[in-house]
């Protein structure tokens, strides 16, 4: 009778252009129903508007809305062919923690209970919330790892931490190979961790801001040494241009020296910005375990994590060299600039009446000096260097 029903409601909740359940249903004026798209489709292909069944024309073209109810209709239809759809995401699967009291098909487990040891689905949780001794016990979130808060000696829960050992053990333990040890019960233990690790955190979060304060530095320090470099490259330009051709070579080569040790000074700004950069995502990573763990409901898994993410690296220095830098530049500045002069004077209206108004057989120059303006500008900067 059921499977007649379904027949019938499909009939009459299909579209009679693509003979399929209606999707996106739509009724037009004349109350006939259709797929959106299939009464779309058709009226695009015609001049005029009307109904496949009726054949009643429309003008203007209707606006299609859709019918909301009968949408919820065909839903309620694909449901009722299907009873057992929507229960599927319920149930367990690969990787998922299963109820260990469903006898048939594991439902996925909500909870896990460290005094039953058990996981449990919403169905079977709830006598821990109407049982009165149930009531007491300890939920988490549901977890595969139960059997590892189970002494493998005693097959006991764990509930006390050995603090000789730094280990969790049980009542029976307490009672044999650690007898004389100093011992607190789990949650204690937790409890002190947990405000270490608090303490953690907040050292991790405080050197995270310092090395966003480093990085700042490191940002005003790279635009120092832009500007720095650009200030050196335009009065080297500009000195370099008032003097004559011959010397064009020269300022090539002393503004590639400032470019080359810009370059070589971003590098390296740049390359120990990457490294602290990297430090802060392993510190913002490690914050992020570490709050994980804070909020970890396990003692066990607490406690069996604490140590590694307990210290911190070491941090990275940040050189202060930058004035060092800077410093760079104003000497090329500054040996540029003395060169003009010494050139200029070179040039001025007396060095032409001592030089070119006589052959170069009537002047004997001293050893070791320049005899051209090239040689002399080029001896200039081999020194300037040199020093």
């Amino acid at each position: 009778m059921a499977q007649q029903l379904i027949q019938l409601d499909q009939e009459k909740l299909s579209c009679s252009i693509c003979l399929q359940l209606l999707k996106d249903p739509v009724t037009i004026p004349c109350g006939h129903s259709y797929c959106m798209d299939c009464i779309k489709n058709c009226w695009d292909e015609k001049e005029t508007h009307s109904c496949p069944q009726c054949r009643q024309t429309f003008t203007p073209r209707p606006v299609l809305v859709k019918n909301t109810i009968l949408g919820e209709l065909v839903e309620d239809l694909k449901k009722a062919e299907h009873p057992t759809a929507s229960f599927d995401h319920a149930y367990a699967g690969p990787g998922d923690v299963a109820c260990d009291f469903c006898s048939e098909r594991k439902l996925k487990a909500s909870k896990s209970c460290l005094m039953c040891m058990a996981s449990y689905c919403e169905h079977h949780l709830q006598p821990h919330f109407n049982i009165a001794p149930l009531k007491k016990h300890k939920l988490i979130k549901a977890t595969s790892k139960l059997q590892e808060n189970i002494c493998p000696h005693h097959d006991e829960v764990m509930k006390i931490f050995c603090r000789t050992d730094q280990q969790c053990i049980c009542y029976l333990c307490l009672m044999d190979e650690h007898k004389d040890h100093v011992t607190v019960s789990a949650a204690a233990e937790r409890a002190e961790k947990q405000k270490e690790l608090e303490t953690n955190r907040q050292n991790v979060q405080q050197r995270i801001q310092n090395r966003e304060k480093d990085v700042k530095v490191l940002q005003e320090q790279g635009e120092a040494i832009n500007l720095s470099a650009d200030k050196a490259f335009r009065e080297c330009d500009k000195a370099f241009k008032n003097l004559i051709r011959l010397i064009e070579k020269k300022s090539s080569e002393v503004k590639q020296k400032i470019r080359s040790k810009q370059k070589a000074e971003q590098n390296r700004v740049k390359e120990l910005q990457k490294k602290i950069e990297q430090e802060i995502r392993d510190l913002r990573r490690r914050d992020t375990e570490v709050q994980q763990l804070s909020q970890t409901e396990d003692h066990f898994q607490f406690l069996n994590n604490y140590s590694s993410l307990s210290h911190l690296s070491a941090s990275t220095n940040v050189p202060t060299n930058n004035n060092l830098t800077l410093q760079y530049f104003e000497d090329v500045t500054e040996a540029v600039l003395q060169t003009r002069d010494k050139v200029k004077a070179l040039l001025s209206d007396e060095w032409p009446q001592t030089s070119f108004s006589v052959t170069k057989a009537d002047v004997l120059l001293p050893q070791g000096e320049p005899e051209t303006l090239s040689e002399f500008f080029n001896s200039l900067l081999s020194k300037k260097y040199h020093n």
